[in-house]
């Protein structure tokens, strides 16, 4: 599950990021309400986003704002990437076509979740996710069937548990340690 998490935060972000073997993610809050998005005009885009966005310029006006945006931001990263970059996110956008409706459902769904949570928390989760990668394979995967066969209250208590750790190594709940000066 490691790859594809990484696979989706990659492709929606062009970076990795995500968590793997760390706690759901509380539940959003209700967000406010945001102003609507605003359209993004055709001719705003640059020549080379237009050439990539060609086959959307017949009905780019008939696009709702918020995709516009989302497809000009998207054109940005993807131009901005190199030759091996672009290959990369080809292969990891297709393992993820590849997965079941649900698989792809649940994964986007925890992508929302992990956006919806304060930046400090985001990068708790990113360390936590390297710090996870880090381990020896074994370990990692004696770790994941941990998680999987533990019902929720014992994850909970693992979670907290692990809270405790790092409060008694001196780190802070939610993140890396203070640094000194």
């Amino acid at each position: 599950m490691t790859d594809l998490w990484r696979s989706l935060i990659v492709l929606v972000l062009g970076a990795a990021a995500g968590g793997a073997c760390a706690q759901e993610p509380p539940p959003a809050p209700a967000a406010p309400m945001a102003a609507p998005a605003a359209p993004v005009p055709w001719s705003s885009l640059t020549p080379p986003q237009q050439q990539l966005l060609s086959k959307f310029g017949g009905q780019w006006n008939t696009l709702p704002p918020a995709r516009q945006q989302a497809l000009a931001h998207g054109s940005e990263r993807w131009l901005g990437m190199s030759d091996n970059e672009r290959g990369a996110a080809r292969q990891r956008f297709q393992r993820f076509q590849a997965l079941p409706p649900d698989q792809r459902h649940a994964l986007r769904s925890r992508w929302q979740r992990f956006q919806a949570l304060p930046p400090s928390q985001q990068a708790a989760v990113r360390q936590n996710f390297r710090r996870f990668q880090q381990l020896p394979p074994q370990r990692r995967e004696l770790l994941r069937q941990q998680w999987r066969s533990a019902s929720p209250e014992q994850r909970r208590q693992m979670v907290e548990s692990a809270r405790q750790r790092r409060l008694e190594r001196g780190m802070r709940p939610h993140g890396p340690p203070p640094q000194r000066h």
